[in-house]
């Protein structure tokens, strides 16, 4: 089904389109202006003038005026879309685009050309013209200069014959225009002059200025010194100072150590080009040491600074003296600013984004204990012109008054002058110049044209430009004839807005009888007619006719009444509960002979049936609409309007929706009275939604509770009939919030806002400490331990633990103070009480207000102490060239047991402390050291240990590691394979004199893919292996020696199955023995491979 929204829609743009072509057509505003329209405060959009775009500015639309509910016919619309694109085409003058801006060209660039743009739009299109300062630019003079479309070529471009100001001037038929003035300027760093410098020569303790004296260059550039050889830049501090104003380098005191060669770098900051001047030699003179003497300001800012509004300034002040003296700045009647900041040890003050209101006199001072001196300055600041009304383009009847005004503001204040088709405007005859203000009297045809309005200051110039057109044509209608649709009953205004210049003389007839004015027939000031309370006799056509000295026209209006639409919704009120749904209807009876669109709207505002999260539906028949809301909330109760409407009328009615719900949430809740552990709450009511409030729900949120939760109550439960409550058995000395939430029958609502934070007051602990435990510690101490009391539960400050204990048998407590609330053990050392001695324990609390509960009592043995003594029968012998077994006995049972035993060991030629130590994993009695160096003597000591600390150590025993096995691998695998016997053979291995010797061999055969391994050993050089099963398989062959395993042979790879008899060998293959076929006969490679 199409969209239900369709007609109203049509409609609705009819009517806004109309009300857009009422708005422009009386005094048309042309396409050109449309297209540079901006919005200007200072003046509105009317008939007579539209706003054009200015210096600085952008294509923008205006603000048109809203949508009329007024109907208009379809042919009213299509008459105005005609009049709208008749407009594209009409002239206009030149308007800016695109204006040259500021160039900074470097002259060594590679490309040597400048391009200034300029780029205007106009009907007929502008063509373009360029002067430097003033001049014309000829082009056929100079063939250095081009033109491209609008823009300015410069060729192989030199400071001596181009620098200056260029402007842009675009002209057609209607008039010209000159842009804004941009500065041509050119950056280049000059040589320094190659002429030796002289050398500098002072006392000690006397200040020096060693002069830059900078080459030709353009724009700023940046100084530094170099200290005898590059790269060794001299650093700024309080001492030494690098003007960025003068470029020279300023040392207030001079020292041995700045005797040397000085050069001063400068860098362009535009080409980036840097260049070194000759060196200044600096050297002390032998006649004595400089004397103290008092400051001396050498380098400052100028008496009178002037600087533009945004920009940074930067202020320079520096001064000589012994000893260096010290630099403070202050601002004549005022502050300095607190954005500015003090850069190089004060010597500069900086001030960034500079406004009007940091203008004023500023001083340096520069002191020391012999004296001191001052320098001030004043700041100005500066702003370039910037409008505030500005002028916009006209058209005007002849022998109107033309009155136009701009403004700008700056500082200093702007002054005016105007120019006319981009030549100077004065006062004469009929026009009037003052100031920002431009009068012309009894304008004619002559004055058409491009008029600018110039502000400027000694910073800058702005522009503002607009077009004047004097108008002279006959009356014209742009849409003719009007059909208009009334309403029964009802006033009709017939409209009458021919195009004429001068005002035509208007006249209405019907019938060919002219109509005079009534108490009926009215005839309006801006020449519409109305017809009050009209009725069928006055349908027919209308006639305006509209005459001036150039000529007439006539424009029908066809009149029809309609029969007035009636509308009814129901129901007028309707009550539903949060969840539910409800259907409204509205009906219209109307002309049949018009169509009718409706529209539903909630409170006043159209219903967007795609931004509702599907509560709203919208169902249409013939002559009637419904709106289904489905699943109500809150926030659907309101008014709800039916619009419909034709092209005759509209008409609008409205429902009201109640909703019942959960209660809204309780107003600001207030904390009347507050005790240790209650809380006197009162709040506002809420809006109950319809459904009287049942019950109040008090809540309590701390920073030890998770969220927010729901307090006991006085009394309980709280009925929707009250306004305050207590809420009980809160915590002492905890800061809480409240909030209220409300009930009724249908549900529970939102929560009200919390209350302001509020503490309880203190009380004495009520909470004892739990898990009171203990042990472990050194011989002689008992180690009392408690889990900490949260600090909820502290119950107010001061708050801490009194821990009490005696020994089992003995009647007093003994009772310690511990004062800090996060502790969670005590120590209790007494030298009288043997080890594991058992004590009652008890742990108790207290705050300011007093003494809390004590824990249950319970039993804790003192400490038993590090081991008392040292492991037994320590042994350790050699078991490989890298390893040693270590055994001890544990020593006997008694307090101070070990936990484990620590294992250190050392070569017998270094120190003990240089040692490893190694621990058990538990109360183990033995331990392998391995990652030993082989055939070597070691040391090696063992202690027991506890969570108390280490017992004593055992006497070093010592050990030697076993020498090396043998490096050379088994040699020479020869094996036969017989079914599944193989028989292998290798050459024997003979260990070196620092080999441990062969003991016998073991050989590895893995199965492939299996994972199947087997080991066997032998003391020969040779063995028979039984392959389990067919497949493929790798022999390996190590040699054993009392220093562990040898080196791996080289693998051997077999490949077999069942009845199969091969030989091999890696050095050659052997023949298979006599009878044997080619298919029973095997090939075995050998294959080298990693060690295993």
């Amino acid at each position: 089904m199409g969209s239900p929204w369709k007609p109203f829609l049509l409609l609705s743009v009819i009517s806004g389109l109309s009300d857009f072509a009422r708005a422009v057509a009386a005094r048309p505003i042309s396409y050109a202006a449309l297209l540079r329209m901006k919005a200007d405060s200072s003046s509105g959009l009317d008939s007579r003038s539209r706003p054009r775009q200015h210096h600085g500015g952008g294509l923008v639309t205006p603000d048109w005026p809203a949508f009329s509910s007024h109907p208009l016919s379809a042919l009213s619309l299509l008459s105005s879309q005609e009049d709208y694109r008749s407009e594209e085409n009409e002239d206009f003058g030149p308007v800016f685009l695109h204006e040259p801006g500021d160039v900074l060209f470097p002259l060594d660039s590679d490309e040597r050309k400048v391009v200034l743009r300029c780029e205007a739009r106009g009907n007929p299109p502008p063509t373009y013209s360029w002067y430097i300062n003033g001049t014309e630019v000829d082009g056929a003079a100079d063939y250095r200069y081009s033109f491209v479309d609008g823009n300015l070529i410069i060729t192989n471009a030199s400071e001596r014959t181009d620098y200056g100001k260029y402007q842009c001037k675009a002209e057609n038929v209607l008039g010209s225009v000159l842009g804004r003035e941009a500065l041509l300027q050119f950056a280049y760093l000059g040589a320094f002059s190659g002429k030796t410098r002289g050398g500098v020569s002072v006392r000690e303790g006397q200040g020096v200025v060693l002069m830059c004296t900078p080459p030709p260059h353009s724009p700023e550039i940046i100084y530094s010194w170099v200290f005898n050889e590059f790269p060794s830049f001299v650093a700024e501090d309080s001492r030494r100072f690098i003007s960025q104003d003068t470029g020279n380098l300023y040392i207030s005191k001079v020292q041995p150590s700045d005797v040397g060669s000085y050069i001063c770098l400068v860098k362009n900051t535009v080409t980036n080009a840097r260049v070194l001047s000759p060196p200044t030699p600096l050297t002390l003179k032998t006649d004595g040491i400089m004397g103290e003497y008092e400051p001396k300001i050498e380098v400052h800012f100028a008496t009178s600074v002037l600087a533009a509004r945004g920009v940074a300034v930067r202020l320079e002040c520096f001064a000589l003296g012994n000893p260096v003296p010290t630099i403070t700045w202050r601002k004549i009647n005022g502050n300095i600013p607190k954005k500015a900041r003090l850069r190089k040890s004060q010597a500069v003050l900086e001030i960034p984004n500079i406004q009007l209101e940091d203008s004023g006199t500023y001083e340096c001072k520069a002191e020391n204990p012999r004296g001191g001196t001052a320098f001030k300055g004043h700041l100005q600041v500066y702003t370039l012109p910037q409008w505030v009304r500005m002028i916009n383009d006209t058209q005007m009847d002849s022998g109107e008054k033309l009155q136009w005004e701009c403004k700008a503001m700056g500082r200093p204040r702007p002054t005016y002058h105007w120019l006319l088709n981009g030549l100077p405007l004065t006062s004469q005859g009929r026009v009037e110049i003052v100031n920002g203000e431009l009068i012309i009297h009894r304008v004619q045809q002559a004055d058409s044209g491009m008029y600018q309005c110039v502000a400027g200051n000694k910073y800058g110039a702005i522009y503002s430009n607009a077009e004047l057109k004097i108008l002279a044509s006959a009356p014209v209608f742009l849409h003719n004839p009007v059909r208009v649709i009334a309403t029964l009953g009802k006033d009709v205004s017939l409209e009458c807005k021919p195009r004429a210049s001068p005002k035509p003389r208007i006249t209405w007839k019907r019938a060919d009888r002219r109509i005079q004015q009534s108490r009926r027939f009215m005839l309006l000031r801006n020449n519409t007619l109305r017809i009050v309370n009209s009725s069928r006799a006055d349908e027919g056509s209308y006639v305006c006719r509209a005459e001036n000295q150039l000529g007439s026209a006539e424009m029908t209006a066809v009149l029809w009444v309609k029969e007035a639409m009636r509308v009814e919704l129901s129901p007028s009120r309707v009550e539903v509960t949060v969840g539910e749904s409800v259907v409204l209807s509205c009906k219209a009876a109307h002309d049949t002979s018009l169509d009718v669109a409706f529209q539903w709207l909630f409170n006043q505002k159209p219903i967007n049936f795609h931004q509702h999260g599907g509560h709203f539906e919208y169902i249409q028949t013939s002559s009637a609409v419904d709106l289904m809301i489905r699943s109500i909330l809150l926030k659907h109760a309101g008014k709800y309007g039916c619009r419909a409407q034709t092209s005759a009328d509209m008409v609008s009615v409205a429902a009201e929706l109640l909703v019942r719900g959960p209660p809204g949430p309780p107003g600001v809740v207030i904390v009347e009275e507050i005790t240790d552990t209650t809380a006197t709450l009162s709040w506002t009511r809420g809006l109950d939604n319809h459904s009287p409030i049942s019950t109040y729900n008090l809540q309590a949120r701390s920073p030890f509770s998770l969220g927010w939760q729901t307090v006991k109550t006085d009394p309980e439960p709280v009925t929707g009939d009250m306004e305050s409550a207590m809420a009980v058995e809160l915590n002492p000395w905890v800061e809480y919030e409240f909030r209220v939430v409300a009930s009724n029958a249908i549900g529970t609502g939102d929560p009200s806002a919390p209350s302001r934070g509020v503490r309880t007051t203190e009380a004495v602990p009520s909470v004892a400490p739990s898990n009171v435990s203990g042990g472990n510690g050194r011989r002689h101490e008992l180690v009392i331990s408690w889990e900490p009391v949260s600090e909820e539960f502290q119950n107010g400050e001061g708050f801490g633990y009194i821990v009490a204990f005696r020994a089992n048998g003995t009647r007093g407590w003994k009772e310690k103070m511990v004062t800090s609330a996060d502790s969670t053990t005590y120590k209790y050392r007494d030298e009288t009480f043997p080890p594991l001695t058992p004590f009652e324990v008890k742990v108790g609390v207290y705050n300011n207000k007093g003494d809390g509960p004590f824990s249950r009592v319970v039993v804790i043995h003192s400490a038993e102490g590090e081991p008392r003594e040292a492991p037994g029968d320590v042994k350790a012998y050699g078991i490989s060239s890298s390893e040693i077994r270590v055994t001890w006995k544990a020593p006997n049972p008694g307090p101070g047991r070990p936990r484990g035993y620590e294992v250190s060991y050392w070569k017998d030629m270094e120190q003990e402390e240089s040692g490893t130590k190694q621990r058990t994993v538990k109360n183990e009695t033995s331990m392998v050291l391995t990652g030993l160096e082989g055939n070597s003597l070691y040391r090696v000591t063992v202690k027991g240990f506890n969570s108390i600390g280490p017992g004593p150590t055992a006497a070093a025993v010592a050990a030697n590691t076993r020498k090396a096995p043998p490096a050379q691998p088994p040699a020479n695998l020869v094996w036969i394979q017989e079914g599944n016997n193989v028989s292998l053979n290798w050459e024997p291995v003979k260990a070196k004199d620092n080999e441990s010797d062969v003991i016998g061999y073991m050989v590895l055969l893995k199965q492939e893919g299996r994972g199947h391994n087997q080991v066997t050993r032998t003391i020969n050089p040779s063995t028979m292996l039984l392959l389990p099963e067919g497949g493929t398989y790798t022999i390996e062959v190590r040699a054993l020696s009392e220093g562990g395993e040898g080196a791996v042979s080289a693998q051997a790879r077999v490949v077999t199955s069942s009845g199969v008899r091969a030989k091999s060998s890696q050095r050659s293959v052997h023949c298979a023995p006599p009878g044997l076929t080619w298919a029973a006969m095997l090939l075995v490679l050998l294959v080298p491979s990693a060690s295993w």
